[in-house]
């Protein structure tokens, strides 16, 4: 699992997450999504929205364009009125040449409030009708929960509702590349599937199929190919006023974060001008990363009035972080 920021600290926030050996991607945020290939943008199941302010949802159209002949669903999570704001942006094109006999893409559309409020879908083949279908059967706080990570939300305050994000690997099962050649093992989807069975807890006997030839127990590539750890745990906290309540809800969204990228708009000596913009400054973000026992922070989404002291916010965030204030 490899996550990495869309774009500079300067530019829209936007974070993937790519799964090395599979074929999956995860998204959180749809700003300006031009640095990422049609092949990386092709492997995203699953898109977190924080908000549907403009430098958090104009990529919608792009991705839209390239899924668009993909068979299979699009999942994507935002707040509060998110399936209204998806319905507007298709309702914004002409779909006559969609029918019975399109491919069959669906974008499948989650609203969370402190839980999974709704859920909505739009086809291809009904020309992007939108029809409500059951919500997803979670736990309070969870808007994503599968055999090998667990996704949890929390709503923040942005003037409007912004979700936080944060992304928990069941166990963090690392393939050794040297291990997989002294076995004379490809690297190869088939991975994915020892890894599942290591999270499931299969006995060492039990076999994992490398390809139509080819299977080897799962206690071999244990002891050779794979490694063990507790697993990654990844925050994204973005716009957000900077007051108690805000700090409190993201600090316990993001505990224990091996990486929190999280938003610094302002410097410290801007503080009352954040406040008006309901976003944090160097400081609070610093404080939440403490709070939260981080282990590494990677403050983005700066203000352009900082373009010219482009180390300004790093530096406070980071000495705020690491000295307590």
């Amino acid at each position: 699992m490899q996550p990495r920021l869309v774009n500079d600290p300067f530019s829209d926030p936007g974070l993937f997450v790519d799964f090395r050996f599979g074929r999956r991607a995860l998204l959180f945020d749809l700003g300006e999504l031009s640095p990422l290939s049609t092949r990386e943008l092709l492997r995203v199941s699953h898109v977190f929205v924080s908000h549907t302010h403009m430098d958090h949802f104009s990529g919608f159209d792009r991705l839209l364009r390239l899924c668009l002949h993909r068979p299979g669903p699009l999942h994507l999570t935002g707040p509060i009125g998110f399936a209204d704001r998806v319905a507007a942006k298709l309702n914004a094109y002409t779909w006559n040449l969609l029918d019975e006999d399109s491919v069959d893409f669906v974008m499948v559309v989650d609203e969370f409030d402190g839980r999974a409020t709704g859920r909505w879908q739009f086809a291809a083949r009904t020309a992007f009708g939108r029809e409500e279908v059951e919500p997803p059967a979670l736990a309070p706080g969870m808007v994503l929960d599968e055999a090998e990570f667990c996704i949890e939300a929390a709503v923040l305050d942005h003037g409007t509702p912004s979700l936080a994000f944060a992304l928990q690997e069941r166990l963090r099962v690392n393939v050794w590349k040297q291990g997989l050649d002294r076995l004379a093992l490809p690297v190869g989807p088939w991975l994915n599937e020892a890894k599942r069975a290591v999270r499931r807890g299969e006995p060492d006997d039990h076999g994992i199929a490398v390809d139509a030839e080819r299977t080897i127990p799962l206690g071999e590539l244990k002891r050779h190919a794979l490694r063990l750890a507790a697993g990654q745990r990844i925050a994204y906290v973005m716009d957000a006023a900077a007051h108690a309540e805000n700090i409190a809800r993201a600090a316990q969204l993001a505990r224990g974060a091996d990486q929190l990228f999280i938003e610094a708009a302002f410097a410290n000596e801007d503080a009352a001008f954040a406040a008006q913009r309901l976003h944090l400054t160097a400081g609070a973000a610093a404080e939440i990363a403490r709070r939260a026992g981080a282990r590494q922070v990677i403050p983005l989404r700066f203000s352009a009035r900082y373009l010219d002291r482009p180390d300004l916010i790093p530096e406070q965030v980071m000495r705020a972080w690491r000295e307590g204030g």
